[in-house]
């Protein structure tokens, strides 16, 4: 039997939109069929079934994710300021009209109580994100951009938080400019004098 060929990332970003639009469990074979443009005997055979797509696409997110991340660093002489457009870069996708949601955030609400595999997943890429955050934070206090008493793991974790609780109350339809100043006080929170 000949292997199926394919573009594995673009199937994996075809998948993570219907994981995100429509929920793991509300997810069909079907679903994936359109949005992939593989036959289910295809997936099956690339990924053993649905959650062996949902766990490559967990990964292919943790990927471009983190390369997005990097991205907004590159050739900045000022740490902090990057960090700030990240940030302006969370809001403004939080803000179109289409809100979509985070893969990590989704599956994680509704799949951790069942999935301790996909749990574990999710929570090594959120601590890879979070040690990325910190080695930014440890970065601009070598500049001199953040007070050198100021602990960059427990301001990292801070970020992470309020990062996910902007996406999350975004969801909400918050006035226009709401996330925009919670975002400024994350940022606010990281330029602090003192702990």
């Amino acid at each position: 039997m000949r292997s199926a060929e394919f573009d594995r990332e673009e199937v994996l970003r075809s998948a993570m939109e219907v994981f995100i639009s429509k929920g793991y469990a509300k997810t069909s074979m079907q679903d994936l069929k359109s949005a992939t443009g593989l036959h289910p005997g295809s997936i099956y055979c690339a990924f053993t079934n649905k959650r062996g797509l949902l766990l490559a696409a967990l990964d292919q997110y943790g990927v471009e994710s983190q390369t997005s991340f990097e991205a907004h660093f590159e050739g900045q002489s000022s740490t902090l300021s990057a960090l700030k457009g990240y940030l302006a870069s969370v809001v403004d996708e939080c803000e179109r009209e289409e809100i979509k949601d985070c893969l990590l955030q989704k599956s994680l609400s509704e799949l951790s109580q069942q999935d301790e595999e996909v749990e574990s997943v999710i929570s090594g890429l959120m601590g890879k994100w979070r040690h990325a955050i910190k080695l930014k934070l440890e970065q601009a206090q070598k500049q001199g951009e953040i007070a050198d008493e100021r602990d960059c793991n427990e301001i990292a974790e801070f970020l992470v938080m309020g990062i996910y609780g902007i996406r999350t109350f975004s969801h909400t339809n918050p006035p226009k400019g709401t996330l925009t100043r919670l975002a400024d006080q994350l940022f606010d929170y990281v330029q602090k004098e003192s702990p």
